[in-house]
């Protein structure tokens, strides 16, 4: 099932009350209804959409289970049969005029669409039934820093209405958070005898006790004493992939300095570059001073540092 706006697709905003959403929904079926398009398949499939908009929020439930998990949540939830259960369309358009909510085509009577069983895509229109693909899932999935820089195989279940499915998900290099992968055919079966829909693999980065990620660029601090900070120092930089790499420190280096070893990052999922690793240098200052060390600063501060 695509993803909707239903308030959208009926053109009123989300507090509408249930006349004004009844009254949206009549004007646009007036307008997109079979009978009054002659066929014009674009004006089929609006029709469609109005008609799901507005099983679903003119039924309160339904409305409020919309309005609290969104189009996907909700869509993951409800198939079109759940969402046309219950529904009653023929004493809908009796009411707006159209007569039997059967309706078929004046000139040949290739298109037909039967309400009586409670959907628009019910009845005889297999033909339009085999082409309604079934829902869309997202599964977000958690990855380690590690995981993202080597790539690794993850084994989920789904939970479908009546079975549960495991899958094994080989993960890509480079599948920082937000990033997707399309598996065609592992989503929801259509009600209708459509295809199924397509299972989407979505990567969210765990928090790492070492690094910070931002794109394919990582961050690391690291504490210096404020005499190596005047002085200038080496320190060693652990990196994703297990190495150390030496980083001089010059003299007079500020505090949150930050200093870039460029290809330390993470891989791209598109090619083969990385990013970089970025070391923010901390200057500790000292809350306490011993005799001598407030001796020696003391003898600096006349010095004129």
């Amino acid at each position: 099932m695509p993803e909707s706006n239903y308030y959208k697709t009926l053109g009123v905003s989300k507090n509408a009350s249930d006349v004004e959403i009844k009254k949206a929904y009549r004007k646009l079926a007036m307008k997109y209804h079979p009978d009054h398009t002659k066929g014009d398949k674009n004006a089929e499939a609006k029709f469609k959409q109005i008609s799901e908009a507005y099983a679903v929020l003119s039924d309160k439930k339904k409305r409020k289970q919309y309005d609290t998990f969104g189009s996907d949540g909700f869509q993951q939830r409800y198939s079109q049969e759940d969402i046309f259960k219950g529904f009653d369309f023929s004493n809908i358009f009796k009411e707006f005029g159209f007569g039997n909510a059967d309706f078929s085509s004046r000139r040949g009577g290739s298109m037909r669409f039967a309400f009586g069983n409670g959907s628009p895509f019910g009845g005889c229109a297999r033909q339009q039934q085999a082409q309604i693909k079934g829902s869309d899932l997202i599964y977000e999935i958690p990855l380690t820093i590690q995981e993202v820089a080597t790539g690794s195989r993850k084994t989920i279940t789904l939970q479908h209405q009546r079975r549960s499915e495991n899958i094994t998900v080989k993960i890509p290099k480079g599948m920082i958070t937000g990033k997707k992968l399309r598996l065609a055919g592992k989503g929801e079966q259509s009600p209708y005898g459509g295809p199924p829909g397509d299972l989407y693999i979505q990567s969210k980065v765990l928090a790492d006790p070492v690094y910070s990620i931002k794109g394919y660029n990582l961050y690391i601090n690291k504490d210096i004493k404020l005499s190596k900070a005047l002085l200038g120092t080496k320190i060693y930089v652990p990196t994703i992939d297990g190495k150390r790499l030496s980083l001089k420190i010059p003299a007079g280096t500020k505090h949150k300095t930050k200093m870039r070893l460029s290809g330390h990052g993470l891989p791209s999922m598109a090619n083969k570059e990385k990013g970089d690793l970025y070391v923010i240098i901390h200057v500790v200052i000292p809350k306490n001073l011993t005799t001598k060390q407030k001796s020696l600063i003391e003898q600096l501060a006349k010095a004129g540092l």
